[in-house]
Parts: C-alpha cells; sequence; structure tokens
C-alpha cells in the first residue's frame, strides 16, 4: 500500500545527526515520491544511499529558488507527488521552502507535513529554560556592530529567545550577548545536538561565554543558543531606558512636543511620562 498520495507535497524532517532518527513514515515517503527537492543534492544523496533510497533529487536553494518553485509546482500540478527536505531537520526552520510552500497552497495543492526531529524544539527540550513561551530568532547578523543592535531590539524579551550560531562566529556572538543582555542572564548552548560529542551546557551568559574561550575544541560543530526572557520589572526598565533614548536623540532635532509625540508612538509609553522626561532632559 503506497504511502502518499499523488499531486501532493510533502514537508519532510530528517535527522539532524544522529540516523536513527529519521521515521519509518519518513523513510517510506522519501521512497515513494516520485521526486525530492533538496537544498544540497550531495548531502541529500549520502542519506539516501544510507537508507537505500533511489528517488530522484531536484536541487532548490536560496539562488535559484524561483526558477526551481516554477518547475516543482509544474510537476504537481501534472499528479506528481514531491518530498521537500531540508539539509538537517525539519524544512523551512532557517531554510529555503517558504515560497513553494505558500505558492503550493495558493495554487490550491496538498501540502502534508511528515514531522520529525528539530534543532529548535530538541535544545528547547534539554536546556532547562522555560518552555510555555519561546520565539525563534534565527541567525544573528554575521557583522558586529548589526549583530549587537540587532540584540539590543530583543532586550525586552520576554520569551525564551532560540537562536542558531555558526562555530566561526559562536565565541563572538556570545561576548555580544554577555555586552547585551548582561552577563547573569541565564541561558544554555548545545552543541553537535544528537551526535558522538552533543553537549548541553547550562549556566549564565558569562559563564558559558568564559567556558568556549576556555574551551577551543567546543567552539566546534552546529550550535543552538537559548537565553532567558527578560523578567516583566527588567523588561519595564528596559522600555523606560530605551524610551529615554529615543526622546532624547528626537529632542535634538524636534520641539518638545512633536518629540514627545513620535516617541510615544515608536515606544508606546506613556504620553505623561515622556513629557516629564523632556522636562527633565531641558533641565
Amino acid at each position: 500500500m503506497t504511502n502518499v498520495t499523488p499531486g501532493t507535497l510533502y514537508v519532510v524532517a530528517t535527522p539532524i545527526g544522529n540516523l536513527g532518527d529519521l521515521s519509518p513514515r519518513a523513510a517510506r515517503t522519501l521512497a515513494e515520491v516520485a521526486l525530492i527537492a533538496c537544498e544540497d543534492t550531495r548531502h541529500t544523496a549520502q542519506l539516501m544511499t544510507h537508507f537505500g533510497i533511489h528517488t530522484p533529487l531536484f536541487s532548490l536553494h536560496d539562488f535559484n529558488e524561483q526558477e526551481a518553485m516554477t518547475a516543482l509546482l509544474s510537476q504537481l500540478a501534472s499528479g506528481r507527488s514531491i518530498a521537500l527536505v531540508s539539509d538537517a531537520g525539519t524544512p523551512l526552520v532557517s531554510d529555503p521552502g517558504f515560497r513553494l510552500v505558500r505558492a503550493t497552497h495558493e495554487r490550491g495543492i496538498p501540502v502534508c507535513s511528515v514531522p520529525g526531529p528539530s534543532a529548535v524544539i530538541a535544545a528547547l527540550s534539554v536546556a532547562g529554560m522555560p518552555t510555555d513561551r519561546f520565539s525563534f530568532e534565527g541567525f544573528p547578523p554575521a557583522r558586529r556592530a548589526a549583530r549587537r543592535a540587532w540584540l539590543e531590539s530583543l532586550i525586552t524579551e520576554a520569551r525564551t529567545m532560540i537562536f542558531f550560531e555558526a562555530p566561526h562566529r559562536v565565541e563572538t556572538c556570545v561576548a555580544d550577548m554577555v555586552t547585551v543582555f548582561g552577563p547573569a542572564r541565564a541561558a544554555a548552548i548545545a552543541r553537535e545536538l544528537t551526535k558522538r560529542f552533543e553537549t548541553v551546557y547550562n549556566a549564565p551568559l558569562g559563564e558559558i561565554a568564559q567556558w568556549l574561550h576556555d574551551h577551543p575544541q567546543q567552539r566546534q560543530g552546529e550550535f543552538v543558543l537559548l537565553i532567558k526572557g527578560a523578567d516583566e520589572e527588567a523588561t519595564a526598565a528596559d522600555r523606560e531606558r530605551e524610551a529615554r533614548r529615543v526622546l532624547k536623540l528626537l529632542l535634538q532635532n524636534l520641539p518638545v512636543a512633536r518629540a514627545v509625540a513620535l516617541a510615544c508612538d515608536i515606544t508606546g509609553q506613556n504620553r505623561n511620562f515622556l513629557y516629564r522626561c523632556a522636562l527633565e532632559q531641558a533641565d
């Protein structure tokens, strides 16, 4: 009995490291679809060879997404079933494929999830961070100035924050997190999840930064960083500081009334509070 329906796009999760994590349903789906769309055909070919799957592969990555999407939609419209995979884990989580899935829905073509491994959920489950509310932030900007500005925009985030980071940037990224969030902010770093050298280190950010500095071997592999969200009192104080900063910049070029009105729109702070701040800065 076939596991797939003709003319359907299957979004299939693949292992993030341990090949034993490929589900039986995922293996059957990959073996029975007409085509597998993947980021790197060489990488996916190794996985398919390991499981004895001979389905043709089709390259879909950031640089050919529009052209590839047109071809794949045509195949789906003709009744062929297609599986979408990423290099590791659940597709579309910091990987290409979003436009294909959206376009498939827009054309009334069925999209089916074949769930499985996800580095985001795997890290969250073992990190010892609050799990009731969390936000996935993806990869931070590569350049330091842009990364710090981006992290500063997250200072008041109350949910557990989850980031991916590359090995050659993980130490400098954590150092910037220490600068922005403070060395005492609770955090965790998960490295090489499901693989031989899997490591999960739960500690304040300052300790994680020192640990990475002292142990160069821990700066290798695939990383997930988790940071505890700001508590409500700290969040309120940070928002007030940010409102004061914005207001100070606006007052350099605008009359008080206009600066206060804009600062109110930008930060959401109370107008009377901002007026008092403006008067304080005038003194």
